[in-house]
C-alpha cells in the first residue's frame, strides 16, 4: 500500500489487544504511517469503542474513508465473551473490584437458557456509570470516580442474537449479534437480575461490524511490521 492510497482512503481491520484503548489503536497507526511516508499528517479515526479490557475487530478508517465513519458504526456488531454470575462490580466489568455478591445455587441451564429470552429484540438499557457517555460536559465516568451519583437516561437497542454457548457456573459464554449503542456490559448486569441474581461482564470480543470480521485483522504491532517490510 502506498502514501496515495491511505490518503485517498483505506478502512483497515484491526484485531485490538487486551489493555489497550481504542485511541491507542488509532495513534499507533497513524504514528506507523507518518513516520513510513514522512507526513506531516492524516486523517485517521475509528468506528466504535472498544473498552480497554475488550478485544477484537476495530475498524480504522484513514485519509477520505473517515468519511465513512458514521456509517459504519451504525452496522450490526457480534461480540462472544463471559458472563461471570453471582458478583457485581460497579463498572459492570473488570475494571472495578465486585461490590457485592450474590446466590447462583438456584440457577439452572433451563433458566439461563429462558432468560436470554427477554432480551431478543428492541429493548430498554441504562448505560453504565462508567462509560465515556456525556452528561452536562463531562464523561460519566468522572463522576463515577467523583464517587458521584447522577441520572443516567435508558435508552432504546436492538438484540437480534443472544445465544449462550457455554455454561461452567458461575461461568456463562454467549454470542450477541445487536445495534450500535448497546453496552454489553449492562447486558451482563441486566442478565443477572434476570437470573435473581447478579452479574458482571469478564471477557468481550468483538468479532464483526457489518460485513467485516476480526478473522480477516490483525494487531497494531503486526500492521507496523508490515508497513515497515513493504509499505
Amino acid at each position: 500500500m502506498t502514501k496515495e492510497d491511505f490518503l485517498g482512503g483505506k478502512v483497515l481491520l484491526i484485531d485490538k489487544p487486551m489493555g489497550w484503548s481504542s485511541f491507542q489503536a488509532v495513534n499507533s497507526l497513524k504514528w506507523a504511517i507518518r513516520k513510513k511516508f514522512q507526513l506531516k499528517k492524516i486523517k485517521i479515526g475509528h468506528a466504535g469503542t472498544l473498552d480497554p479490557l475488550a478485544t477484537g475487530l476495530l475498524l480504522i478508517c484513514t485519509g477520505k474513508a473517515t468519511k465513512t465513519i458514521n456509517l459504519l458504526q451504525g452496522q450490526e456488531k457480534e461480540y462472544t465473551g463471559t458472563i461471570t454470575l453471582g458478583a457485581t462490580t460497579p463498572s459492570y466489568d473488570l475494571e472495578t473490584e465486585v461490590d457485592q455478591s450474590y446466590p447462583i445455587e438456584h440457577i439452572n441451564e433451563e433458566m439461563i437458557q429462558k432468560a436470554t429470552l427477554q432480551f431478543i429484540g428492541d429493548i430498554e438499557q441504562i448505560p453504565p456509570v462508567f462509560s465515556a457517555l456525556k452528561k452536562d460536559g463531562k464523561r460519566l465516568y468522572e463522576y463515577a470516580r467523583e464517587g458521584k451519583t447522577v441520572e443516567i437516561k435508558k435508552r432504546i437497542v436492538s438484540i437480534t442474537k443472544f445465544e449462550i454457548t457455554r455454561i461452567a457456573l458461575p461461568e456463562v459464554d454467549f454470542k450477541v449479534s445487536c445495534s450500535k449503542g448497546t453496552y454489553i456490559r449492562s447486558l451482563a448486569y441486566d442478565f443477572g437480575k434476570a437470573l435473581a441474581s447478579g452479574a458482571h461482564l469478564s471477557t468481550l470480543r468483538r468479532t464483526k461490524i457489518g460485513d467485516y470480521n476480526v478473522n480477516k485483522a490483525i494487531s497494531p504491532e503486526e500492521f507496523g511490521k508490515l508497513l515497515e517490510i513493504d509499505g
